[in-house]
């Protein structure tokens, strides 16, 4: 199913919309007193107002200051610059750097099993988007498999059990204190016998300056491409939105250890700073391929720019009412 199909499908637009509300109410009613609705000409001071404002949202400094640049070099070319055409420049700014991805996360599937490592700092939501992860690719018609490589919280296996009978679907593990690498390896054995296409792997919660958490992660990522061709055929790195920028700090280590090929922002809907997707975009470079809207499994929404941007502020209708 394509990002477009997908965003056709009943509620999207609704629950994207809601989980940005916070953060669109905040953004909005900011921009509105700042530049109003009217088409009136900006000023110098209303500028440097806006400019505080995106900080405050968390759109980070860098995309900050771009607009505002772009702004300031619209006011120099034209006589008078309205509001509108500057929620219309803010518009284009931030869909120039959410590129979307060309095809939908299924699309990328290769033939085969397919090995999905899920990475991240313990508390941003590993464990539950993996559940979620799981009933998406099976609604996508693919056999899921999963494999409890955080051996280091007995927690984490229990948490995984309890998503496998949600979504119906098996998971491969040891005992707590088992080599991640090993289970991993148990996994990839498991997955072929049951002719599994998608196996979901979980990791331990690596703070970024533990360098032997990191080369256990490197270990498994060396397991996973000697017993299969080309994987990890995905690594997602997850970042909490409500972090802000610390989660920023955390996914450069990340890049730098394992070469992380897309990014599930989780938590959306708990914060007014959801600009922060927009900081993750401009700074890491590496796609969004899903947000998290919600606890429940169907809670997790593929990125799609447009829809994030319309949602973030208030420029088009969600399930037929105004967003802003």
């Amino acid at each position: 199913m394509s990002i477009f199909n997908y965003r056709e499908k009943p509620g999207y637009f609704r629950r994207l919309g809601e989980a940005l509300k916070d953060t669109r109410e905040d953004l909005s009613r900011k921009i509105n007193q700042i530049i109003g609705t009217e088409e009136s000409p900006i000023t110098e001071d209303q500028i440097d107002e806006l400019e505080s404002s995106l900080i405050a949202a968390d759109m980070g400094v860098q995309t900050t200051m771009e607009i505002i640049d772009q702004i300031r070099e619209l006011t120099r070319s034209e006589t008078v610059v309205t509001s509108h055409q500057v929620r219309r420049l803010i518009r284009s700014e931030l869909l120039e750097i959410l590129q979307a991805p060309e095809q939908a996360p299924e699309e990328d599937l290769v033939d085969g099993l397919n090995v999905i490592l899920i990475v991240g700092v313990n508390g941003v939501g590993k464990t539950t988007t993996i559940g979620k992860l799981t009933r998406y690719y099976q609604d996508a018609g693919n056999r899921v498999i999963l494999c409890a490589g955080d051996t280091f919280r007995a927690a984490a296996i229990e948490q995984l059990d309890i998503w496998a009978r949600r979504t119906g679907s098996e998971v491969i593990k040891q005992k707590a204190g088992a080599d991640p690498a090993a289970v991993l390896f148990d996994a990839i054995a498991a997955g072929r016998s049951r002719q599994a296409n998608v196996l979901l792997v979980d990791t331990a919660g690596r703070l970024h300056n533990k360098d032997n958490l990191m080369k256990e992660l490197e270990k498994m990522k060396r397991v996973a491409g000697r017993e299969v061709p080309g994987a990890p055929h995905q690594v997602f790195l997850i970042l909490d939105a409500t972090t802000g920028q610390n989660g920023l700090i955390q996914a450069r280590e990340f890049l730098r250890v394992i070469g992380t090929t897309g990014l599930i922002v989780t938590k959306l809907d708990g914060t007014a700073r959801g600009g922060i997707v927009v900081a993750i975009a401009k700074e890491l470079k590496v796609p969004i391929r899903f947000v998290g809207v919600g606890e429940k499994v169907e809670d997790l929404l593929p990125f799609d720019p447009e829809s994030f941007v319309d949602g973030l502020l208030g420029t088009r209708a969600v399930a037929g009412r105004s967003v802003s």
